[in-house]
C-alpha cells in the first residue's frame, strides 16, 4: 500500500475525483422496508449531490444508500449528469446471495452459477429462475430442483438481510465488497457485467424513466451498457410491477 494521506475536507474537494461514492443515509430499522427510508434519504441525498456537482466534479457516481433504484434516479436528475455517469449496487448483493444458497443446493461452486435477481433492490424483485443455469445446464434440468425447493431458496435469500440487521444492524460487508468490485472497474477501467441499477430505456416494455436492476457492463466511462436479458412471460410481468412500483414512489418526491 502507498503512502495515504487524511486530511480535513469540504466537498470541493470533490473536484478532482475519478468516483463519488454515495453510502450516506438512516439505516434501516428492523420491520421497516426499503421504501420506508424514501422521505429521510432523499434529503440527505440532497445535501450532498448539490455541492459534488458544484464543486466541478466530473467523474461517476455510484449510489448504495437505500431504496437504492429510486436514489440512483434522483441522483441523475439532481445532478443532471448523462445517465451512464450514475450508477447504483441495485441487485447485485441479492444476485450474490442467490449464487451462494444455489450453490450449496447443488453442491458446486458459486462461480458455476449464472442466476440473478433483477428489478427493484426490495420487495418487488425477482429471480430469473427460469434462464438461470448451472455449469451451462438449465437450472431446473437439475433432479434437486423443484418449485418448492426454488420458493424456499428465494425465501431463504429474502430473508437474510432481514437477520443479518437484526444481529449487525446494518449489511456493512456484503454491500463494501459490491462497493469494491464496482468501483475497481471505474477505477482500472475494467468492463464487468452486474446486476446493477441501470437507467431503463424501453426495456422490457417499461416506459418509466427511472433506474432499475438489471445485467449492466461497467467501465471506467461508467455504464457501457444496459443489457436486456432474456425473461420469460411471467418474469417480464415482474419486471414491470417493480417499474411500476417505483414510479409510484417517484411520482410523489418533489426536489
Amino acid at each position: 500500500m502507498g503512502q495515504t494521506d487524511i486530511h480535513p475536507a469540504d466537498y470541493s474537494d470533490a473536484k478532482d475525483a475519478d468516483v463519488c461514492v454515495i453510502t450516506a443515509g438512516v439505516p434501516r430499522k428492523p420491520g421497516e422496508t426499503r421504501l420506508d427510508l424514501v422521505a429521510k434519504n432523499v434529503k440527505i441525498l440532497k445535501s450532498i449531490v448539490q455541492p459534488v456537482v458544484e464543486s466541478g466534479f466530473k467523474g461517476v457516481f455510484v449510489v448504495s444508500s437505500n431504496p437504492v433504484d429510486i436514489l440512483t434516479t434522483l441522483t441523475q436528475k439532481l445532478s443532471g449528469f448523462p445517465k451512464n455517469r450514475v450508477i447504483g449496487t441495485g441487485t447485485s448483493l441479492d444476485s450474490m446471495r442467490l449464487r451462494v444458497e444455489l450453490a450449496k443446493k447443488l453442491n458446486v461452486p458459486v462461480a458455476k452459477v449464472n442466476s440473478m435477481v433483477l428489478g427493484e433492490h426490495g420487495d418487488t424483485s425477482f429471480e430469473n429462475f427460469d434462464e438461470s443455469t448451472v455449469d451451462g445446464k438449465p437450472l431446473r434440468d437439475y433432479a434437486e430442483i423443484n418449485d418448492d425447493v426454488l420458493s424456499e431458496i428465494e425465501t431463504d435469500v429474502r430473508k437474510k438481510v432481514g437477520k443479518i440487521i437484526a444481529k449487525k444492524g446494518a449489511t456493512f460487508y456484503g454491500v463494501a465488497m459490491m462497493l469494491t468490485q464496482i468501483v475497481s472497474a471505474v477505477l482500472d477501467n475494467r468492463s464487468i457485467c452486474l446486476p446493477l441499477s441501470a437507467p431503463i430505456n424501453g426495456e422490457y416494455g417499461i416506459k418509466h424513466d427511472l433506474y432499475l436492476g438489471t445485467p449492466t457492463v461497467i467501465n471506467g466511462e461508467g455504464i457501457e451498457q444496459v443489457i436486456e436479458t432474456k425473461l420469460s412471460d411471467a418474469e417480464k410481468a415482474k419486471m414491470i410491477n417493480s417499474a411500476d412500483k417505483m414510479q409510484e414512489v417517484l411520482g410523489g418526491i418533489e426536489l
